[in-house]
């Protein structure tokens, strides 16, 4: 039985199943269909197409529609960020037929105004049809999507960082930085060399689109619900899942509403988020087998999968610097209307 919802923005989940305590049974049925429907291929065209023209925003183009040329501009970045995208949904697809679950193919998700969100797309997810049959089948599920996703974002990191441009630190005229993980933080010290404390990273498209994907990574794995690392959470501790995932949410309340009494730095987005992962709800849905425990080997993946939400995470990624006296507001305009190239990776933890 499933149970539609809207899914989140810039997320990989895996949508519900049945809400839980409703009895569910287990077909052990693959659908054998193997043209891809048109709705998912459609969607994909429709999410390559905005990509593109986000990614051609970035660098400028003021019309990405008005010639082949300027939409162009975007393929690097809209390239990325849609194989990372693929892969994370490639990994839950693969890993549900290969236990006989059924599931749909990918559906992505675009968005009606590239200039305006500027990453072009709202994610993608699939529908999972039958219930998986264990805690086991349901972390292999829910796993596979971050790890699956994890290669190509670190290629893509790899490969943008060494085409971006360091300069010495200058906050003077403002603009937009996007906070540091540990990952990338790593990262940018092992392929350029340079601690990201003390100079201005001017991303490269395929770059800026690494950092997406790691960033899409910390947020499938919040330990809420029914996202990936909701999955995983449930995978380990069964029954305990509904407490954890209240907990964060919580939590995503009592840090920001601290950071703004105490002055901190801190990213309203948390807020959003609480709010957006009540409606979807903080349940799980009961595998078939909920007793079994996972064996050791899974038990120890599902450990490091909780290390790499940890990671990923970014606790403030987007914030907007004022330029210091005698810099326009023109100015920052000016900067955050170049594109990813003029777009500082500044480290803010």
């Amino acid at each position: 039985m499933n149970e539609e919802k809207v899914s989140p923005p810039v997320l990989t989940e895996i949508p519900r199943l049945a809400a839980e305590g409703q009895p569910q049974t287990y077909s052990g049925e693959v659908s054998s269909r193997r043209a891809i429907p048109a709705l998912n291929l459609v969607l994909f065209l429709l999410t390559l197409l905005t990509t593109t023209m986000a990614g051609a925003y970035l660098e400028g183009a003021e019309r990405p529609l008005s010639s082949a040329r300027e939409l162009m501009l975007g393929l690097p970045f809209s390239a990325a960020l849609m194989v990372i995208l693929l892969c994370h949904e490639l990994g839950h697809y693969v890993t549900a037929r290969y236990h006989r679950v059924n599931t749909s193919l990918p559906y992505f998700i675009p968005v009606p105004f590239p200039s305006v969100f500027m990453i072009g797309t709202f994610g993608a997810f699939i529908r999972i049809k039958t219930p998986p049959q264990s805690r086991r089948v349901m972390f292999d599920v829910g796993a596979a999507g971050p790890w699956a996703g994890m290669v190509p974002a670190i290629i893509a990191v790899y490969i943008g960082l060494k085409l971006s441009q360091v300069t010495p630190l200058d906050k003077s005229l403002g603009g937009l930085e996007l906070g540091d993980s540990l990952l990338f933080s790593f990262l940018t010290q092992r392929f350029l060399g340079v601690d990201p404390n003390t100079v201005m990273i001017n991303l490269h498209p395929i770059a800026f689109a690494g950092w997406l994907g790691l960033f899409i990574t910390s947020l499938n794995l919040l330990p809420v619900g029914q996202l990936d690392g909701g999955h995983v959470v449930y995978a380990l501790f069964g029954r305990g899942h509904a407490l954890i995932s209240r907990l964060f949410v919580l939590l995503c309340f009592v840090v920001v509403g601290g950071a703004r009494l105490l002055g901190l730095p801190h990213w309203d987005g948390w807020l959003m988020w609480g709010f957006l992962l009540l409606f979807l709800g903080l349940s799980h849905p009961r595998a078939v087998d909920q007793e079994t425990p996972l064996n050791p080997a899974r038990r120890l993946v599902a450990w490091l999968t909780l290390v790499l939400f940890v990671v990923t995470l970014s606790p403030v990624p987007f914030s907007l610097t004022e330029p210091s006296p005698g810099n326009s507001v023109e100015q920052v305009y000016e900067i955050l209307c170049r594109g990813a190239h003029a777009l500082p990776l500044l480290h803010s933890m």
